[in-house]
């Protein structure tokens, strides 16, 4: 059964070779703010610096979608949510991504076509995955 973890950190045999936190290179922290739910664009700006195949993963999953959030690319990237805001981060910093804020409907009113359409999104992501 082929999953489709072939990369330089990840093995269909053997799993995750490295641990997660050398994706980000030890740092736990990002330098931007990032929830969960961050809503997460890439601006079609390549980074002038290489990055690792993390970021570039990171960076395609991005400019695949017209957003997707952070917990999403987690998923996608099978690393923690603290590795891929961190991840994330970096490539904000280099202007290859934007990020926004998650829109909550008002308590107790209809979702509004944004937060509609978010949930949709999660809900397409869950099915792929499963």
């Amino acid at each position: 059964m082929d999953s489709g973890w072939d990369s330089p950190l990840l093995d269909d045999s053997a799993g995750r070779v490295t641990r997660p936190y050398t994706a980000s290179g030890g740092r736990t922290r990002s330098a931007a703010a990032l929830d969960l739910l961050s809503l997460v664009t890439a601006t079609g700006v390549r980074p002038r610096v290489p990055l690792g195949p993390e970021h570039t993963s990171a960076l395609r999953l991005c400019a695949g979608a017209a957003a997707v959030t952070v917990a999403e690319v987690a998923g996608q990237l099978r690393l923690p949510a603290g590795v891929v805001k961190v991840l994330l981060s970096d490539l904000m910093e280099h202007g290859a991504l934007e990020a926004r804020a998650p829109r909550f409907p008002a308590c107790g009113g209809p979702l509004a076509a944004d937060d509609r359409s978010l949930l949709l999104a999660v809900l397409d992501g869950l099915r792929n995955r499963l």
